[in-house]
């Protein structure tokens, strides 16, 4: 019978943390959250003094039952969860439950925590346990009474005035609201015009091209719209093409060092956005990677945690790995990369708590070339950016050799600049280099040529060059989690389950790695921001933050901050039940009469988007998509050539749900209907009816699939392109290819029991 039982949240850490403390310790899992609200209205009560019921989780009740057993025959519990609020949380509520049971009788309760999974780190912390942090709960009860409170609340109103199935949350509105904004502000806005005059040089054979900016013509300073239209561009270059007659003399070199500095540690943010940049991960993604790597990898030497905890707003870094760090640069990379003391970092949030320490390897030693054959493809990758990034942070600044070179066309009223750069002393750039988001190339890190005041440069050619600004970019996953941790709004722990949400609602869809806001999550957004502005306001959301972290630090009291919150908000959600309509959230009025009776036109949230509709319907049907002008959409393209075979009327060009299509003029007394793109014959017999051929078609969705062309007579239909041969193994008279990166092209049998397959080879690839 072990004397101890130990709770830690996930059953990876388990097997490492007991091969640690030995036979005398039991260690059980509580698989995240044990309890959670009732899922009901009440589950919060705000007339009482908002006190919360909860019920345990269903799919973890046999994980609470596996502790309330094993405690029973232990002598002491030990709260091993995570060391954060939510760990608190777990913490208490396993006490709780356990209390009601009258399972700690006489048995002594203790909360340990540690930031790594290493044998010195959890000894530590048995050693050095402490009592539950109060604080630290009711933070964590105040954020989940408020989460429920505004969701309990909002979201049926969102049912009730746009659709059901929608949901607004304390923070994920706030983040729709960012994405919907970038948007509108993309739509609106109005591209400027302007040149640019650059002149291709060469100091001589030896050395390379090089590239000079106009910065000076005619004595003027040429700022950016200075030269605005392809006249004055060609006017521009004609005048210096003949001032300069192939020659540009050098009349200044500006020789300069410049310092610059390694990022620090890793923060939950950061790693999230730097991923995302240098490995294309999502913030799930590496939230998921990093917790496998915290929670204990065997390496050789049995498991044991890579780094240490991955939810962290803190770049502090503890005095040991301080020390082993810069012990290991001096021995890898001499004295002379090696700063007099530590780096020091200051933390940007005003909330961070101090005594955790940055995202970093539990061992520097543990190098990633090392261990690379023990861990995953994401694994390694990610570990060995966590590891060059703290490696680099304790290095020597990089040394920068800088140069900016004036070039004259004819006299010094006519300046062209070249610039350019070289790395002096590497210091950390060695090792790392941090990304930006939308980094466009700079001149400056081109390399020019040795240059002196006075040479002669040859010119090649002056170029003049269109340009129009561009719109603000919309944000990838790196560029939202920055955004949302400047204003302060959610935790870091948090941004990978807004992201989600958005997406999961159907808020957002992610394209080429950007955030586009669908029609739904524009009509939210104009919903909540019309009636509910207060609560996507982004001040006020961060403020609510550092009230949630005032509580945990123990500054103020949670009951006031609910209340504060829950009689204005209860009040809006009233007003706003009882005298907004439906019509009132969904139609946005047009300044444009219907072509059919004249009545008002408006932007309407139909079941599959935005459309323009009449305001007559149902009387009139009058409908056309947002891209369409009233033009095109009032005068149809009709088919040449063509009638329709059943009624002989003129074929026209629609618009339904699923794109354009050929419809018969007369619907809707006659509603013939085809395809635009003519379906492809393959001579292939359909095996089903063996009357028709199986032809090419697009789905619904712009997906190809191949179906009989008897159709809808016959309904036999592949995804996969059909081969005129019989199957070996059931005698079905098709085969179709495939096509996977795995395996290549291979041709399988349709028939879902049989699952033969044959690879195809190249000669016969080529001939199909």
């Amino acid at each position: 019978m072990s004397k101890n039982l130990v709770i830690v949240e996930s059953p990876a850490k388990c097997k490492t943390i007991k091969k640690y403390l030995g036979k005398d310790f039991e260690v059980l899992a509580s698989y995240g959250h044990v309890r959670d609200l009732l899922p009901k209205e009440g589950a919060v009560d705000p007339s009482n003094n908002f006190a919360m019921k909860y019920q345990v989780i269903e799919k973890n009740a046999k994980h609470i039952d596996a502790i309330a057993k094993a405690i029973k025959k232990a002598d002491a519990l030990y709260l091993a969860t995570d060391p954060d609020r939510e760990g608190e949380a777990i913490s208490w509520h396993i006490c709780e439950y356990l209390k009601e049971k009258k399972l700690l009788k006489n048995k002594a309760v203790h909360r340990v925590v540690f930031h790594e999974i290493t044998k010195r780190a959890i000894q530590d912390a048995m050693e050095r346990p402490r009592s539950l942090a109060d604080d630290l709960v009711n933070a964590q009860q105040a954020r989940r009474a408020l989460d429920f409170l505004v969701g309990f609340n909002l979201s049926p109103l969102l049912w009730k005035k746009i659709r059901r199935g929608l949901s607004a949350g304390r923070v994920q509105s706030p983040a729709l609201r960012m994405i919907v904004e970038r948007e509108l502000d993309i739509e609106k806005f109005d591209p400027k015009e302007y040149w640019t005059i650059e002149a291709d040089l060469k100091k001589d054979d030896k050395s390379a091209q090089f590239m000079g900016k106009l910065t000076y013509f005619e004595g003027e300073k040429q700022a950016q719209f200075t030269v605005n239209n392809e006249k004055q561009a060609q006017a521009t270059e004609q005048a210096l093409s003949k001032a300069a007659d192939g020659i540009l003399k050098i009349i200044k070199v500006d020789k300069r060092k410049r310092k610059r500095n390694p990022a620090p540690p890793f923060i939950t943010s950061t790693l999230q956005q730097e991923a995302s940049r240098k490995l294309g991960f999502t913030a799930q993604r590496t939230m998921r990677t990093a917790q496998q790597l915290y929670e204990g990898i065997d390496t050789g030497n049995g498991a044991m945690g890579l780094i240490t905890y991955m939810r962290t707003d803190s770049v502090n870094l503890a005095q040991e790995a301080l020390d082993e760090i810069r012990g290991y640069i001096q021995e890898k990379y001499g004295k002379d990369n090696l700063p007099d003391t530590p780096n020091t970092y200051k933390t940007k949030s005003k909330n961070a708590q101090e005594a955790h320490e940055a995202i970093r390897p539990t061992s520097i030693f543990s190098e990633p070339s090392a261990i690379k054959e023990h861990l995953s493809k994401d694994q390694i990758r990610l570990y060995e950016l966590i590891w060059k990034r703290t490696l680099s942070c304790q290095m020597i600044h990089a040394t920068i050799n800088t140069m900016a070179v004036d070039l004259a066309a004819g006299n010094d009223k006519n300046l062209f600049r070249a610039n350019g750069s070289s790395i002096h002393t590497a210091g950390f750039m060695a090792v790392y280099q941090e990304d930006v988001d939308d980094a466009k190339a700079s001149d400056d890190e081109k390399m020019l040529p040795p240059l002196k005041e006075g040479d002669e440069i040859n010119l090649l050619a002056i170029r003049t060059e269109q340009h129009f600004t561009e719109p603000p970019p919309r944000f990838s996953e790196a560029s939202l989690v920055k955004i949302l941790e400047e204003h302060g709004i959610g935790r870091p722990s948090t941004y990978a389950s807004i992201i989600s949400t958005l997406q999961a609602r159907e808020y957002v869809t992610l394209e080429k790695k950007r955030f586009r806001p669908t029609d739904v999550g524009r009509i939210v957004n104009k919903f909540l921001t019309a009636y509910f502005f207060k609560y996507v306001d982004y001040e006020f959301t961060a403020n609510l933050e550092d009230e949630l972290d005032a509580i945990a630090r123990g500054e103020k009291e949670w009951q006031p901050l609910l209340e504060s919150f829950w009689s204005p908000f209860k009040h809006q959600i009233d007003e706003t039940e009882a005298n907004v309509s439906r019509q009132d959230v969904t139609h946005e009025a047009l300044d444009e009469k219907c072509p059919k009776c004249d009545k008002q036109l408006s932007i309407r949230l139909g079941r599959r988007g935005r459309f323009i509709g009449c305001d007559g319907f149902p009387e009139c049907d009058y409908t056309r998509s947002l891209d369409e002008d009233g033009e095109s959409a009032a005068e149809p393209e009709v088919v040449e050539g063509r009638t329709c075979p059943k009624c002989e009327s003129p074929l026209i060009i629609r618009t339904g749900r699923y794109g354009k299509f050929i419809g018969c003029s007369s619907y809707p007394k006659c509603k013939h209907i085809e395809p635009i793109e003519k379906p492809t014959d393959t001579g292939v017999e359909c095996p089903e009816c063996h009357k028709g051929t199986m032809v090419s078609r697009k789905s619904r969705y712009g997906k190809m699939f191949y179906s009989c062309s008897c159709y809808p007579d016959c309904k036999y239909a592949v995804w996969n392109e059909p081969v005129n041969e019989p199957c070996p193994n059931c005698d079905w008279p098709i085969l179709t290819l495939k096509t996977t990166k795995r395996k290549g092209t291979e041709k399988i049998c349709p028939q879902k029991d049989c699952g033969h397959s044959e690879p195809v080879d190249n000669d016969e690839k080529e001939a199909s």
